[in-house]
């Protein structure tokens, strides 16, 4: 299906989108193959190999772990946090595995994390992110075999469908009223159409739900945004992993409550934004419920623009519920829009392209967004895009031990900034600049080609070599 809205924002659990929840998702769908065709009763055994950043990255993303779930069959949008926990205490104790029992059928297979054979060195020809599966029976026979890629943003492709996904994808493009691949159509669509970004997203993702749907679902995707904050802010204490990074935001929202007691002060703003974004990775990061937004290395970004938004646009001390509702709505369809474009043009997985395909995209997205629901123009939200993309150019992926945590977490407040000062760059011009967003996608696509494998999630440069862990 042509990507859409709810393919960028959707709900699943971190701390990382293209390491934990893609390969939950590959997981869950070959568990749930191996039931439909009827071969559960006779698999004897499993296995289960790793290749590139997932195998070198992997213990650090949960990348195991998320897989061991995907086999009993749960799925990343639906599993609750205390699921997680009780699911993987229960397999690392009996070292049993439920296959393809999350929905009360399953085979019970001695298997676990140890079990997996990880190849860090070896990089299957279509992604960093590779992984097989293999179940057999008593006798040695192979029964059936998968092999996924896990492309980014918690996308999944199998090997051998490459081809056949990209057809349907086109395909299904053409069903679409407005179909758009890059931002110079997308601009043409809103002159020819007169209308503006979000209602170009509107039109389109109206061909598979009705508007209350798209609204709603919208919303609920801000309240699961909320809710990750809220949660995140009564956390205390240090990071699970090993790098004993302390969290940060219930301390910052204690100072901030008392120096700005009514929550509205304008000279605080940014310190809001840093604590939205920081709590919601530091939640990523401790593997609670998050809105992969377009993945969970960059969950924070969007989040905290939209907050800013919410409360330090002009006139929103003053809007309505109603209102407040129709902004989100506007934010989320127009950094979608955007979304759209990264994804088709480029990647938004930092194993292919570095750190500038998760929180650059993200940033640029977010940009868009708040120039959106500010007034913006079409020309002024796709300038306000290219300003925050431009200025992301390069960024690395090195995670220091392979968690997303350091520099993850700050790198996310800071692109939450940028992406702020970009709209507000954006719309103090006429729409016209000389760098086109296009442009800017493709030169971080090639970027991202020509970068080092050292710096996209490899844990082999950068922070990840030079800075002690414990």
């Amino acid at each position: 299906m042509a990507v859409g809205v709810f393919d960028l924002f959707s709900v699943g659990i971190g701390p990382s989108s293209s390491h934990t929840v893609g390969p939950m998702r590959a997981a869950a769908v070959f568990a749930g193959e191996l039931k439909d065709a009827g071969v559960l009763g006779s698999v004897a055994s499993l296995r289960v190999d790793l290749y590139g950043s997932l195998a070198a990255t992997g213990r650090g993303h949960g990348t195991m772990t998320a897989t061991l779930l995907g086999l009993e069959g749960y799925h990343p949008e639906l599993i609750l946090p205390d699921e997680v926990e009780a699911r993987l205490a229960a397999i690392a104790e009996t070292g049993v595995l439920n296959l393809a029992g999350a929905s009360g059928e399953g085979v019970e297979l001695d298997y676990a994390v140890e079990d997996m054979v990880l190849h860090p060195l070896t990089v299957l020809p279509r992604h960093t992110n590779g992984m097989k599966f293999a179940v057999s029976d008593a006798g040695g026979n192979v029964l059936r075999e998968a092999t996924f890629f896990s492309v980014g943003g918690g996308f999944i492709v199998r090997e051998g469908e490459e081809n056949a996904a990209q057809q349907e994808l086109e395909e299904s493009k053409k069903e679409l009223p407005l179909p758009f691949r890059t931002a110079a159509e997308l601009l043409g669509r809103c002159q020819s159409k007169g209308l503006g970004i979000s209602d170009i997203m509107f039109i389109n993702e109206r061909a598979s739900r009705s508007e209350e749907e798209i609204r709603e679902g919208l919303l609920h995707i801000w309240s699961v945004m909320e809710a990750c904050v809220e949660t995140s802010l009564k956390r205390e204490g240090v990071l699970p992993g090993g790098l004993r990074v302390r969290r940060r935001a219930p301390d910052w929202l204690e100072r901030l409550l008392k120096e700005d007691k009514d929550r509205n002060d304008p000279k605080y703003w940014q310190e809001w934004v840093n604590l939205i974004a920081l709590a919601v990775n530091e939640e990523n990061a401790s593997g609670g419920r998050v809105v992969t937004a377009p993945t969970n290395g960059a969950a924070g970004i969007i989040p905290a623009v939209l907050y800013y938004a919410l409360n330090y646009a002009p006139g929103m001390d003053k809007a309505s519920q109603q209102d407040r509702d129709d902004v989100v709505v506007k934010f989320l369809l127009t950094a979608g829009a955007v979304g759209v474009l990264y994804k088709e043009q480029a990647s938004i997985s930092g194993a292919e392209v570095g750190c500038q395909g998760e929180v650059g995209s993200a940033s640029s997205m977010a940009a868009a967004g708040l120039a959106e629901v500010m007034g913006g123009t079409p020309g002024q939200v796709e300038n306000a895009a290219e300003i925050a993309m431009e200025h992301n150019l390069g960024l690395t992926c090195d995670p220091i031990g392979g968690l997303v945590q350091i520099p993850c977490i700050e790198r996310n407040a800071i692109a939450a900034a940028k992406a702020i000062n970009a709209a507000k760059m954006a719309l103090w011009g006429d729409g016209t600049h000389r760098v086109s967003l296009d442009e800017v996608i493709v030169t971080m696509r090639e970027t991202g080609k020509d970068m080092s494998d050292k710096y996209k999630e490899t844990a082999m440069g950068g922070l990840a070599v030079n800075v002690v862990e414990c």
